[in-house]
């Protein structure tokens, strides 16, 4: 029970070792009859981002939302490379380190990009996949984001670091993208409660020295090349609100087959539970 009295399922933490070092994760769920369903977050942040959803999932099945590594609290990959394989790649030893066969797999933005590739290279362990939000971008749209959107960050004795993170993260929410701060890249969704934004500074503060690796190579994972290769069912969702919306038509023409969904996204609980009703109907078969 969350504090407004809505029924909510707790949320547990741990880790699991893999070759890079530990990867953590945020659990939920107590009926283990049911086929687990696996996250991955969008970026900037962690799981955190997801508790909302997490909270709804785990009413009616186990729930595992991991950091993706060099987020949150999870390790770094060992190596940088844009490529989205190697993180696909130690995400699906995690879940075997868990002892997790076959399993429903989520992924927002970022993490989309991770659970794409799962699903492509693990077919038979994915039983069906939730992306909400994919972007699709033009080749001069690749590069400048690759340029701009996530750069490394520099740590510094003066703290200006600790700034310029609670700067870009706050910015997320006011154009798009972020570092285009004029009148025809503004978004009108306004800011979150000051909460929700100090929560997701904190938690790209944990990693700020690796936050920009995942996202990076998420910025340039081929989904022209890659989507069309995704065989499991698919739904292909966009929150209302979801500044990547706009390539919703783009990514449907490379998934003919994925159910369609539009959403209230998570910003209130209502909309939470929504959103989750949606998700849940679909890797239910309903």
């Amino acid at each position: 029970m969350n504090a407004k009295g809505r029924e909510t399922a707790r949320i547990r933490r741990g880790f699991v070792d893999i070759a890079e070092g530990q990867v953590h994760y945020r659990s939920a769920g107590e009926d283990q009859t049911r086929r687990p369903l696996f996250m991955l977050h969008a970026s900037p942040g962690s799981s955190r981002m997801l508790k909302p959803l997490i909270e709804c999932f785990g009413l009616s099945r186990p729930v595992i939302a991991a950091d993706t590594l060099g987020n949150g609290d999870s390790c770094p990959p060992a190596h940088y490379t844009r490529d989205i394989a190697p993180y696909a790649e130690a995400h699906m030893r995690a879940i075997d380190a868990m002892g997790i066969e076959t399993f429903d797999l989520y992924g927002s933005h970022t993490g989309a990009n991770i659970a794409c590739e799962i699903a492509i290279k693990w077919p038979d362990r994915v039983h069906r996949l939730v992306l909400d939000g994919v972007s699709v971008y033009d080749d001069d749209e690749r590069d400048d984001m690759l340029a701009h959107y996530a750069p490394g960050v520099v740590l510094d004795q003066n703290g200006t670091h600790l700034l310029w993170i609670w700067n870009f993260v706050r910015d997320t929410y006011l154009f798009w993208p972020w570092y285009r701060r004029d009148k025809r890249h503004r978004r009108d969704t306004g800011l979150p409660p000051a909460d929700i934004l100090h929560d997701k500074v904190v938690e790209v503060i944990k990693a700020a020295t690796t936050y920009h690796l995942p996202y990076q190579a998420a910025i340039a994972y081929p989904k022209r090349e890659r989507l069309p290769l995704v065989r499991v069912p698919t739904m292909l969702a966009y929150a209302e609100t979801d500044m990547l919306n706009i390539y919703a038509e783009k990514a449907a023409a490379l998934l003919p087959h994925a159910v369609r969904a539009t959403t209230p996204g998570v910003g209130t609980p209502e909309d939470t539970a929504r959103t989750a009703a949606a998700m849940i109907a679909f890797l239910d078969g309903r």
